[in-house]
């Protein structure tokens, strides 16, 4: 009964975003419309705002179905205790409230890590200011926590999704969100067994675990579509099709 819950709640979520906004997404890598298929992991890099779950806007109804029969969601403490986080708690099939520490509450996340789980996480741990830092003026950087979820599962996809941002929307310590602008994304799919056993060979001696994180890092500053942070022109809809892909032009 819940899956059915948040699947409504994550379909009412994305036609909101398709009708209010307009997204633009890129592949940048080869996909099939069968995409969604086999997804254990997905991970938002340049975490931006708490109006991020109009990045639904790029998902397949797959997709949705699957993050609300098996998706897992660590959600800081700190987010759960906002009014938003009322909405949080519904987004996915489990949502696991953790403090950032590694703690007991990191091990509950994994503890929902199975065959079938789909991980959303959002690897930096934190939200990145109008200054390009994060609320403690430090440069923002991805946490080692997606390397244990990645070691976790072993095998599946990872999907990466590289957000443009969302500060022309809402950025951190604004109230309300601005209407009628443009969600730009990209988009990449990887195996991660490969993608694990590629970083082993070339990290040698060196942690693992810290090439995932250098690998992220790099991989976040070359494909983020530029911040965008004035207001832009109008533009309701969206570019994205049912399967989340660009129509040809």
């Amino acid at each position: 009964m819940r899956a059915v819950f948040v699947f409504i709640l994550l379909w009412i979520t994305r036609l909101i975003s398709r009708t209010v906004y307009r997204h633009r997404l890129e592949w940048i890598c080869e996909h099939d419309a069968d995409w969604h298929r086999g997804v254990r992991v997905l991970a938002v890099l340049n975490h931006t705002s708490l109006y991020e779950p109009l990045l639904v806007g790029f998902a397949s109804t797959p997709l949705l179905w699957d993050l609300a029969s098996h998706g897992v969601l660590p959600i800081a403490e700190k987010t759960m205790k906002r009014p938003i986080g009322r909405f949080f708690a519904h987004l996915v099939r489990h949502v696991v409230v953790i403090t950032r520490q590694r703690d007991h509450t990191w091990d509950q996340v994994l503890n929902h890590v199975d065959q079938r789980a789909l991980v959303i996480i959002l690897p930096e741990g934190r939200m990145m200011r109008r200054n390009g830092l994060d609320a403690l003026g430090r440069p923002m950087t991805v946490r080692g926590g997606i390397y244990d979820i990645l070691e976790t599962l072993g095998q599946g996809r990872l999907l990466i999704v590289y957000s443009g941002g969302l500060h022309h929307i809402q950025a951190p310590g604004e109230r309300l969100p601005r209407l009628l602008r443009t969600i730009h994304g990209k988009m990449e799919l990887l195996e991660i067994d490969e993608y694990l056993a590629g970083l082993r060979e070339s990290a040698g001696d060196s942690s693992l675990k810290a090439a995932v994180i250098s690998d992220l890092q790099r991989r976040r500053d070359l494909h983020c579509p530029p911040r965008r942070l004035d207001p832009e022109p109008p533009g309701p809809g969206s570019d994205a099709t049912a399967d989340g892909r660009r129509p040809e032009k």
